[in-house]
């Protein structure tokens, strides 16, 4: 096994070492999920098909993306931002591994854990509550891939915010705009469908996306067929590019770090 997996492995057991921290995390989702399903369903009494959602749909979503605000680290955020304002991060750089590999394994390990300890309450105590739907096999095995090009797109994202410490020194700044751009274009606050004409098409372009509106769509079978691959492959390409993107700004940053002594 190479390092990586091993890497991914142990973020794995720190997170989810303390199970009774994650399941107060898990139950605080759930009663934000409560707060925010009633808006929702007042929101869709008053608009029918707002979107080309249902009151089912819509309560589904909200419970959905209470369940993935861990997973998809949605509030932001990374340890390597302490880290390169300590100086700890000249350690990261003498392991004989790529800092974007290391610090994207570690991510995937929590990423598993928050979704396992995080992830369950929420669907489960939304669905007992309030009209609910659930996908079948085949909407359980896209919506697994959806998450996972979610979870590397947020990586990605947070990885260039991160990255802006090697110059900015305090990463604080710019973590708060990540914060508020991550909220209004993921999903997180409203569906996007529920944006007018022109900003819905643009913010269901961006990144952010990716992070939750297009696995809840294909959760809720809002994509099938080459709809779907369509949608799966929106979320590779921006996986992809925002890494190509880290890679070439961990470079640049590398050779800032060695150029100020570090």
């Amino acid at each position: 096994m190479g390092v990586y997996p091993w890497v991914a492995w142990f973020a794995f057991r720190r997170y989810t070492a303390y199970p009774l921290g994650s399941g107060a995390e898990a139950l605080t989702n759930t009663v934000f999920g409560f707060i925010r399903a009633s808006v929702l369903i007042a929101l869709w009494r008053a608009r029918p098909g707002l979107g080309g959602y249902d009151t089912a749909d819509a309560v589904t979503f909200c419970f959905l993306t209470q369940a993935l605000i861990g997973p998809v680290q949605v509030f932001g955020g990374m340890e390597l931002t302490e880290r390169i304002r300590n100086g700890d991060v000249a350690i990261d750089l003498y392991r004989p591994t790529a800092l974007q590999g290391w610090w994207l394994a570690d991510d995937l390990g929590r990423a598993a854990g928050s979704l396992l300890l995080r992830g369950v309450l929420p669907l489960v105590a939304g669905a007992l509550v309030f009209p609910f739907h659930w996908p079948g096999p085949a909407g359980a095995a896209a919506f697994t891939v959806a998450v996972t090009l979610g979870v590397l797109v947020s990586f990605g994202l947070r990885y260039l915010v991160t990255l802006c410490s090697f110059w900015l020194h305090d990463g604080r700044g710019m973590d708060a705009v990540a914060l508020v751009l991550s909220l209004f274009f993921s999903g997180m606050t409203v569906p996007l469908v529920v944006f007018p004409s022109l900003l819905g098409t643009v913010a269901r372009g961006l990144p952010w996306a990716a992070q939750i509106q297009v696995p809840a769509d294909v959760y809720l079978g809002k994509h099938t067929g080459t709809g779907l691959l369509g949608a799966l492959a929106f979320q590779a390409v921006w996986a992809m590019a925002l890494l190509a993107a880290g890679h070439v700004l961990t470079g640049m940053a590398r050779r800032k770090l060695v150029i100020h002594g570090g």
